[in-house]
């Protein structure tokens, strides 16, 4: 069965732990299997390349992928940290919204 995760791609996020705790970036990629997810600007690491046909080689700095349990949803209030809720609309749509202020996310 498939599980629910609180964040997509496109999401702002406020990281909750590690060594960028505090930072703020968007999410780029949700990798399901893994939990994880790849946040930009945040959890940047230094990768050692080859140079190919396409590419100069050298040493690329790139955002590694940060456990989904160490970054929570933005508040679009006041852009601090806050816990996701589902709810349905007057229309019948199902939405997120945050649990802080309870301002709807998906609109």
């Amino acid at each position: 069965m498939a599980e629910k995760f609180s964040v997509k791609k496109g999401d702002k996020v406020v990281v909750l732990a590690g060594k960028d705790k505090g930072r703020k970036g968007e999410v780029v990629r949700v990798i399901r299997e893994d939990r994880r997810a790849i946040v930009s600007g945040v959890n940047m690491v230094k990768r050692h390349t080859k140079q190919s046909q396409t590419e100069q080689g050298g040493i690329v700095e790139k955002e590694a992928s940060i456990d989904l349990s160490n970054i929570a949803l933005q508040d679009p209030k006041d852009g601090k940290a806050t816990r996701v809720g589902y709810k349905f609309l007057d229309d019948g749509r199902k939405v997120r919204f945050s649990k802080r202020s309870g301002e709807v996310i998906d609109i």
